[in-house]
């Protein structure tokens, strides 16, 4: 090993004495440092250096560009080739040899480093650079490190690098670790805000394009570096710049999914100026040492994992401030420079202050298959992972056969961990064998056709046979994966179709189309799913939706294949199954008795079940009452409000409102419906027997104590009392109540009625609750009256002396 004499200053030198201090007296740091300082490249070679390590340093990089950049760079200031001292391990690339003494590896391979090996054997020291970025993976690498440096290896070195990230809880995490900070050196930059929000009107691209055309005749030398969210705005922004910047201005695309040749084309430095239109992967770690100029479009695609449909989709946010001051030090890295964005300087405050972590926003399926084979616990994660996410993940990996019944690991799962695909894939992959890697390397990547019709074999056969629309530098990614693949599938016997293959992949994505014209398919998992009229998967009756857009209501399929009923049999029989339904019908007004062979939420025959106990059919009525309501006769609502009212006692009384009562309906109605199966059924039903079971004999006798049912008239007839109102009432003839000297009450504690005097034609003529009064003051009135009326009925001057009565007098007296 053999460093250059003069290596060039960089900033981060003032602050390596004080990094290795830190990890003399600790063993572990954070060190904040902002792009440029030179920390990717200085820091290993000093800690190499230092012999302060025992074994090889690990840095995790982010990204396989800059891991492979990173450990270029370091070789060279060595003055050798990759490989020896410093050497770098990617997915499917490797450049180490046994004099590797420093190995910089993507966040995934130090994952797979410590399952293998839990005490990281050989291995002294582990780097995470740019963690910042708050990737999934660097989040478990870091818990698990931690785990391990508390249980097996106290002598592990661990540096956590940061740019922007505040520092503090990550050092908190690592149990207080001292915190180094390097002030960096970067030149001044100007930024230069939009005067007005762009026109509406505007494409993004043309907005974007005309910023760049600015910023290209406001500035004369150096790089302009655009951020852009995506591959597909970088082309239409290279396609609209293409004619119009000077011959000696060259364009160069920079995006996570190129082939490093091109990659490299883009960090390499040109003869005139140059234009680079990059994704975020422009950021950080990567050295552009001719940029002097920064167009931001204030925009950032970031993948969202929504738990509740099982679907990922991308999404276009705008940037956080975080990311805006990452993009803006670009252009003061080699000297002062200028930062164009796409937003007016009033937009800045309403722009979120960091990206949200990974873990917060990902499918943690592969997350949770890790902690599954780590063997559990309480992992020390900056942040934790959402429970109801993680349970949705581990309720997939049960069903993919990675877990048991207990949430364990099984064979099947430790399987799946080893293979570098999501666990869906790789549960496709350990089943059908080397033939299923060219369609799991399509599907772990983007869409080679682009705008295609949806069908999943158009893309099959372009693997093999790629049309002029393809995309082909996916295509080549893809039958390079597909190599690789094959090579670690397992072989098995089974001899599967694509569609069968994918359904092993998508089990709760396989579509049953629904009744009707329009293309839509209600999914396994319970979600639905649809796709434009006209394509040639419009009119199949089952499908396996393999790339969806994301939406919560239905989504649009973007991706599928065709399977037949005999192929989904043949490969799920032990999971279709037979099921009794008994249920609700909203839309018929009924209860719906049927027999169905179900596939999760498909159901593939249907048939009446003519013999459904009369207890399912009762249990189903339930719910119909929990949407119409509970139907309340006369009757049922007197007692109801006697109980309402008795309660009032402070004895223990059942809850006999609405929303108590329909949430027991199990336990007070159920025993006394009679199979009820439809609307009509329901409403007719009297809820006063079931109400009555609801009481004691010691409550029933208090009911009939304090609140009796009816009134007993001085005839012995017996009127209903209404509780409903502010006192119980009655109604009743005004001649049955002659002789009644004192006002009626009911009950132990006298409580006196709204008595309602009815003519003979059963009409209201007075409501009083003081009957003696009404006799003295009122009745003299309304006898005038009456009289006239009602000739034929008595009127006696002094009701208080006559005798009750609901006889007219004969006629002709």
């Amino acid at each position: 090993m053999s460093e250059s004499p003069n290596p060039s200053p960089l900033p981060i030198d003032e602050a390596l004495p004080a990094l290795r201090h830190a990890i003399a007296a600790r063993g572990m740091a954070v060190l904040q440092a902002p792009p440029g300082a030179g920390k990717t490249t200085r820091v290993p070679l000093d800690l190499l250096a230092s012999g302060l390590i025992a074994g090889r340093i690990v840095m995790l990089e982010p990204r396989r560009l800059a891991a492979r950049a990173a450990a270029e760079r370091m070789a060279e200031t060595l003055g050798e080739p990759v490989g020896q001292t410093v050497g770098y391990r990617i997915r499917g690339e490797a450049k180490v040899s046994k004099s590797t003494r420093i190995e910089v590896v993507t966040e995934g391979i130090l994952t797979r480093m410590l399952q293998s090996d839990p005490s990281l054997a050989g291995i002294g020291a582990v780097i995470f650079d740019e963690f910042h970025e708050r990737s999934l993976n660097a989040d478990l690498g870091l818990a698990l490190c931690l785990e391990v440096r508390g249980a097996l290896r106290e002598d592990l070195v661990l540096v956590v690098m940061s740019a922007t990230l505040d520092a503090a809880p990550v050092a908190t995490l690592m149990g207080d670790a001292p915190l180094v900070t390097s002030a960096g050196r970067a030149f001044p930059v100007e930024t230069r805000w939009l005067p007005r929000p762009p026109d509406a009107s505007l494409r993004f691209e043309a907005a974007v394009t005309g910023l760049i055309l600015q910023a290209l005749e406001e500035t004369t030398q150096g790089g302009i570096l655009v951020f852009l969210p995506g591959e597909g705005e970088i082309r239409r922004v290279e396609a609209q710049l293409a004619s119009r910047i000077p011959a000696d201005t060259v364009i160069r695309p920079l995006f996570g999914a190129m082939d490093f040749a091109a990659q490299r084309a883009a960090l390499a430095p040109v003869a005139g100026r140059k234009i680079v239109l990059a994704t975020s992967i422009a950021e950080t770690s990567l050295t552009l040492p001719d940029i002097r100029v920064v167009v931001d479009a204030g925009r950032a695609r970031r993948a969202r994992f929504d738990a509740a449909s099982g679907m990922s989709r991308l999404v276009t946010e705008r940037v956080t401030r975080a990311e805006a001051e990452q993009r803006r030090g670009r252009a003061g890295r080699v000297a002062a420079g200028i930062c164009y964005r796409m937003w007016t300087k009033g937009e800045e405050g309403g722009l979120s202050a960091f990206p949200p972590a990974e873990i917060e926003a990902a499918d943690l399926t592969g997350l949770a298959l890790e902690l599954a084979l780590w063997g559990g616990g309480e992992l020390p994660f900056l942040t934790p992972p959402h429970p109801g996410v993680l349970g949705e993940a581990r309720a997939l990996l049960s069903s993919l056969g990675a877990l048991d019944d207990k949430g364990r690991i099984t064979p099947h799962g430790k399987m799946l961990a080893t293979l570098p695909l999501h666990p869906r894939l790789g549960h496709m992959l350990a089943l059908a064998g080397p033939k299923a890697a060219p369609l799991a390397a399509l599907l772990a990547e983007r869409d080679p056709l682009r705008g295609a019709p949806p069908d999943l074999m158009l893309r099959l056969k372009a693997i093999d046979r790629p049309p002029p629309e393809a995309h082909r530098p996916t295509i080549e990614r893809i039958r390079d994966e597909k190599r690789r693949l094959a090579k670690s599938a397992p072989a098995v016997a089974a001899e599967l179709s694509p569609a069968q293959m994918a359904a092993l992949a998508y089990p709760d994505r396989i579509g049953l189309r629904r009744k009707g014209d329009a293309p839509r398919w209600v999914l396994s998992g319970g979600k639905g799913a649809a796709m434009a009229a006209g394509t040639p998967l419009a009119g199949a009756r089952l499908i396996v939706a393999t790339d969806l857009d994301g939406d919560q209501r239905e989504a649009t399929l973007r991706q599928a294949v065709a399977l037949t009923e005999a192929e989904l049999r043949d490969l799920f029989a032990d999971r279709i199954q037979w099921q009794t339904i008994c249920e609700w019908s909203r839309r018929e007004g009924r209860v719906m008795a049927r027999k169905q062979e179900r596939f999760g939420a498909l159901v593939l025959n249907d048939q009446t079940w003519p013999d459904a106990p009369p207890e399912a059919l009762a249990r189903a009525a339930l719910d119909g009452l929990r949407q119409i309501g509970l139907p309340w006769t006369p009757a049922a609502n007197r007692l109801r409000a006697r109980i309402r009212l008795a309660a009032g006692t402070g004895t223990s009384w059942p809850d006999v409102t609405d929303t108590a009562l329909l949430a027991s309906l199990e336990d007070w109605l159920l025993p006394h419906l009679k199979a009820p199966k439809t609307e009509s059924d329901l409403r007719a039903l009297d809820l006063t027997e079931p109400l009555r079971a609801l009481l004691t004999w010691d409550q029933t006798q208090t009911l009939d104590h304090l609140t009796p049912s009816h009134f007993e008239t001085p005839m012995g007839r017996r009127v209903p009392i209404d509780y409903d109102g502010e006192a119980p009432a009655i109604e009743v003839r005004l001649q049955e109540m002659f002789g009644t000297t004192r006002h009626p009450t009911v009950g132990a504690n006298r409580l006196p009625l709204r008595v309602t005097l009815l003519s003979p034609g059963q009409r209201p003529v007075q409501v009083t609750m003081d009957l003696p009064g009404f006799w003295a003051n009122s009745y003299a009135d309304v006898r005038k009256d009456m009289r006239g009326q009602y000739p034929r009925h008595p009127w006696p001057e002094d009701p208080t002396a006559a005798e009750p009565t609901l006889r007219a007098k004969p006629r002709g007296t």
